[in-house]
Order: C-alpha cells, then structure tokens, then sequence
C-alpha cells in the first residue's frame, strides 16, 4: 500500500548540489527555515528554476531552488520595487485623492506614477520620505493575493481608481490576477516582494519629479512621476548619491560649454554643431580608428545616405524599424529612407564583382553618419542623438573563419579601450529574440561562433536571453568608467540572415556558390556618445594626446609676444596642437582661465624666457613651474602627445 505522504513528496535541488525533501506544498520561508535560523532570518525571496517569487508563495513540485537574500543581485530589484510601493502608499496616505498607476523598479531606484489635481513638488519629498519610514516601522506584512479580472475591475472603481480599473478592464476575461496588500494598502502588481515593509532597508531617497502621460500617450491624461533611488544599506545609499555629485561635475554638456566643443539649438534636435576645438577631438578618434583598422586589415568604404525604401524592404528593416526612420518622397512617388544604419549599404559594395573564397575575409569599415528618430524627451546632449557617426565595419567571411575572426575582433576591441583608459570591460552575450528571422539552424551556428570565440580566449560574459537583433546575436561591450558608471558601446553581431536576404555569395573551393557569413561591428559604436564619455570619463581633463587643445603659450608682457610667436610655431612644427594667448591680461588670469578650460599645458613665456629661450611650463593642475629650454619642452610635450595610434602606422 503507498504511504500517502509519498505521493505529496517534493525533492527540493539547492545551489550546493544537495537535496532536502518535504511533504509539499512548501514556501522558500519554510526551505529557509530548515537549512537554518541565519538563512531564515536573512530570507527575502525564493529563486524557483530560475524564477524569484515571495518566500510564502508554495512550491507544488519538485524544483531547483535558490534563497535570495540581501548579498544577491536579484535583492536589488526586489528592493526597489517594494520602495515604489511603499512610495505610492505614503503619498496616498499623505494626499487623499491621489490616483496610482504604476511604479516599476529601475536601473538604479524606482519610480511611480500618480494623478493629482495638484502639483507634486520637489518639497514635499521630506514628508513623503518621513511617512515612507513609517510604513517600514510598521512592519506590514506584504500579502499576495489572487482575485478575478472582475473582483479587481470592481474594486478599483469602487476606490475611485479609474486608471487601475481601465487597465484591468483590457486584461483577457477570466485570467486571474495578482493583487498586494500591505497593511490597509492594496495594489494590482506580478510581485515578487519582500515579506513585509520592515524587510525594506532604510536607504531610498527621493530624487526628482518629471511629468508622463497614462500608458505614454500624449492625447491621455497628464501624470506626475517620483523618482526615487534605493540600496541595500545606508553605505550604498550614500557612494551612489556621491556618484551622481561626482556626475553632475562631469557633465559633458556642461564641461562641452566650458571647452568650446560644441552646441545642440532648437532648428536641429538630436544633431551636433561642432566646434572647432570639439571636431578636433572628433577627427583625432577617426584618425586613431582609421590607423587601427589599417593595420588590422580593413578598407574603407562610403555608401549613400539617402536609399530608396526597396533597400530597406529587403532587408527588412522596414517592417521591424520602420518608426525610428526618416523618410522622403520625391515627385516621381519614389519613397526614400535617411539609412538609419549602414549593413545593406556595405552589401552592395561586396555584390560588386565576383567573390572568391580565396578573397575572404574582406574586412570593410565606413564612418558613417545615421539618423534615427528618438523623441524629443530622451535626447539627451551627446549621448543620446538623432543623427550620429558610427565606426561601423563588415566583415565577410567563410563559415570556417567566422569564430577566429571573432575572436579578433574582440581583441582588437578590448585593446583599443585599454588605450582610451577603460580597464574594466563587460561582456554581454545576447541570443536570438522571440521576433527574428532565420532558420533556427543558422542561429545555432552563429550563436555558438559568438560563445566559441568568448570561451577560447578564456573571457568571462552574461547572458542576456533574448535580446539579439532581429536577425543576428550579438556581443555588447560595457565600459565602466572613473566614478563606477557603465556605458554600453561597442557590439559584434554574426549574421547569415542579410546575405541570404541580399542574395550575396562567394565561390568555393569546390566551384560552387555559397553564402558568406556576415560581421557587423562597431567599436566605439557612436563616436557622438563615446566623445561624451571620454569627456565625463576624464572630467575634461584628457592626457595631453587626446585634448583638443594639448598647449597654450601664455605671454607675461607684451615684450614677448614676438617670442610667444616663435614658441608656437615650434609646437605646431612638433605636431601639437597649440594656441598663443597674447592678450593684454595678468598671467594669472590667463592660466586660471586656461586651466579652465583644461589646457594639459601652459608654456607661460616673458622677457627673461625670450632673452634665454626657455620657456616656464605649469601642468594642468598644479602650482609649480618647470623652466625648460624651448627644444626640451616641445620635445618632452611632443613625446607626451603622441597617440598610441601612430604606433601602427610606422
């Protein structure tokens, strides 16, 4: 006879390979319990194969498991998400007749919307934070809920809340759904959350308020939103607020203004006016990428800005990107798109002719300028634009050559970093997404050539599931720069979906055709956006081969302009670039404006260096001053100027 216990077995699998069994259904809290009162104690939620769920949820079958507590990445989120709850339950405590919508975790805090006849502002955060605290105090345990569509829908109209019961009227009737209560508050939420609002840690601050419109339309009802920020303790809390006062100094809109880089005006949103000191920084990064791809191989291309809509059919870019393109039609009725990315323009190139296999690779890179439609509400300076420079390039290849030329690639890209200063890399591997085109054949192979080439040279990466292009997987690169910010830049994508769409080939050692394989690369990805992060990376301050101006040679007197001349020109002969400020100022006026402007050097000259041909050179901030012969100084200034680029050109 079967013991009925046995049938209601479930074999819990933990992170340490052991197994626990238990007569089911059974909650994380309870696993957490039995492993131990510590684990119990630190519990704040349950990874289930993979999913996090609420410690008191039951478990129904057998299951990989994992307790999420404070120290794992997942904690974070769930953090955040409870302070947006908390959040809207403060303010509707604080201002009866608020309306909520929704309140998501975010990157680094939370934020929720709410509608109210009157303005938040920015001064009511210390009473929203205070009562914040309250609920905290009060321990409430957070409580989930499973009602009917029609049970919700009910509910909110009752409460007055008629974004909530809009929303719930859409869902599929008969679903059942999710509802939390935390004390006397209860919203419509998918969860997970911590067990109770005293789970929360103490360390969230509201930061800003912004405007938004119900589900992101303009034409609905007007939101107001509370940003805020949350930690797993008062110590992150306080090294992040310290970050954004760190980033707020290092604004390159702010340090752009100050060095005369470059403007944004109202007639051209999301496009860059350079300036004259700004493009030479700009042309400085061309220069050292084109001497890199150079000497590793690649030529240069350019194709056309403006193609006829047939190109992006084919390619399929007009079905699935068709929104963040610009378009044009001409009298004849010919519709033509402003290329919002360079690939189908590299494909032409490479149709023309015949192709060998014995020709292959053939790495082709092009500086190419892109539009895309953002809205007006995320453009933001340089790093996030409408019309933008990519160092994009194209390689085709055999299948054979496709994961070593990855795997060169990727060397190339983390070198190059390392000489801009970016030690710290992340890479992030993303594989096909649920809309794609492609055989599920041809993805395997290019997804296993993008892992392959990781593996081999031994590179750590994450996984993000599902985020691959349409027709491609890819390789992100994450910098992080000097105050612990991460940007996303260069990618690497492999592809066999374009050269089939494009009907491209190459003929094989066996006489027949065959289809290339496709890299998509780019290394600095936007030079716009990089040109931001180096100068918040360095806070304007760059090494003296990356600064627009490297030099300025600063008279005493105007006794020594003549000389201040003669300086100049001997730099500009040395390749730096180099300006003379013979304005009728004091010196120290002259270097504190300067320095400023972040000149790495001030070669600060009189009637004493013109007499002795020196010249007295102040670094960029320091006191000091090194009195050096004129041939020394630009010999030592040339040396230190020089791009680490030039290496490969010789």
């Amino acid at each position: 006879m079967v013991d009925p216990a046995e049938i209601n077995q479930i074999t819990i699998s933990l992170p340490d390979g052991s197994a626990r069994t238990f007569v089911g259904p059974v909650t994380g809290a309870e696993i957490a319990a039995d492993i131990g009162s510590g684990l119990a104690k630190a519990a704040l939620a349950v990874k289930v194969d993979g999913e996090v769920r609420d410690l008191a949820r039951p478990i129904e079958a057998d299951a990989e498991i994992a307790i999420v507590t404070s120290k794992d990445d997942d904690a974070l989120e769930l953090i955040r998400h409870d302070a947006a709850h908390v959040l809207a339950e403060a303010v509707q405590e604080l201002f009866p007749g608020t309306q909520i919508t929704f309140g998501p975790a975010t990157e680094d805090g939370f934020y929720y919307d709410f509608h109210r006849a009157e303005p938040f502002s920015s001064d009511d955060f210390a009473a929203i934070e205070k009562k914040m605290e309250e609920i905290v105090d009060r321990d409430e345990e957070i409580i989930r809920e499973v009602w009917s569509r029609d049970k919700v829908r009910a509910f909110f109209e009752e409460q007055g809340e008629t974004f909530k019961a809009e929303w719930v009227g859409e869902l599929p009737e008969g679903e059942d759904i999710t509802m939390y209560r935390q004390g006397d508050w209860i919203d419509l939420c998918r969860g997970p959350h911590l067990p109770s609002t005293g789970r929360l840690p103490k360390a969230f601050k509201l930061m800003k308020l912004a405007g938004a419109y119900w589900r992101g339309d303009a034409a609905n009802d007007q939101l107001q939103r509370i940003y805020g920020t949350a930690w797993r303790n008062p110590k992150e809390l306080k090294a992040h607020l310290t970050m954004i006062e760190e980033a707020e100094k290092r604004d390159h809109r702010r340090i752009g203004r100050e060095m005369d880089l470059f403007h944004f005006q109202d007639e051209a949103p999301g496009a860059v006016f350079w300036h004259p000191k700004g493009w030479a920084l700009f042309r400085l990064l061309v220069d050292y990428m084109r001497r890199r791809q150079e000497e590793a191989g690649y030529v240069e291309i350019s194709t056309p800005t403006l193609m006829d809509r047939a190109m992006w059919e084919t390619s399929g870019h007009w079905e699935s990107f068709r929104e963040h393109m610009f378009t044009t039609e001409t009298e004849d009725g010919r519709i033509y798109a402003v290329k919002p990315m360079n690939c189908p323009g590299g494909t032409q190139v490479y149709k023309q002719g015949n192709r060998s296999y014995r020709d292959l690779p053939i790495r082709m890179s092009e500086f190419g300028k892109v539009n895309r439609y953002e809205p007006s509400g995320a453009l933001h300076g340089l790093m996030r634009v409408r019309e933008f420079t990519q160092d994009d390039a194209h390689i085709f290849c055999t299948p054979d050559q496709m994961e070593s030329e990855c795997q060169t690639v990727v060397g190339l890209i983390l070198d190059i970093y390392r000489e801009f200063g970016f030690d710290d890399v992340r890479i992030k591997f993303s594989d096909r997404p649920e809309k794609r085109i492609g055989s599920a054949a041809v993805w395997d192979s290019l997804e296993a050539a993008l892992k392959g080439a990781l593996e081999s040279m031994e590179l750590d990466y994450t996984y993000n599931p599902g985020e691959g292009a349409f027709y491609r997987p890819k390789l992100e690169f994450v910098l992080r720069d000097a105050i612990g910010r991460d940007w996303q830049c260069g990618t690497l994508q492999v592809d066999m979906n374009l050269t089939e769409r494009f009907d491209m080939n190459y003929v094989g050692a066996d006489g027949e055709k065959h289809r290339p394989v496709m890299l998509h690369r780019a290394l600095f990805g936007s030079l716009e956006r990089f040109t931001g992060i180096l100068i918040e990376h360095y806070a304007g301050r760059f090494p003296v081969w990356l600064a627009p101006v490297q030099a300025v040679v600063a008279t005493i007197t105007s006794d020594a302009n003549e000389y201040a001349e003669e300086v100049a020109a001997a730099c500009r002969a040395a390749g730096l670039r180099v300006e003379a400020d013979l304005r009728n100022e004091k010196i120290n006026y002259k270097v504190r404006e300067h320095s400023l402007q972040h000149v790495p050097a001030i070669l600060v000259v009189g009637r004493r260096e013109a007499e002795e041909g020196t010249v007295a050179v102040r670094r960029l901030g320091t006191k000091e001053q090194e009195v050096l012969a004129l041939g020394d100084a630009v010999g030592k200034l040339s040396a230190e100027a020089q791009s680490p680029a030039a290496l490969y050109a010789e």
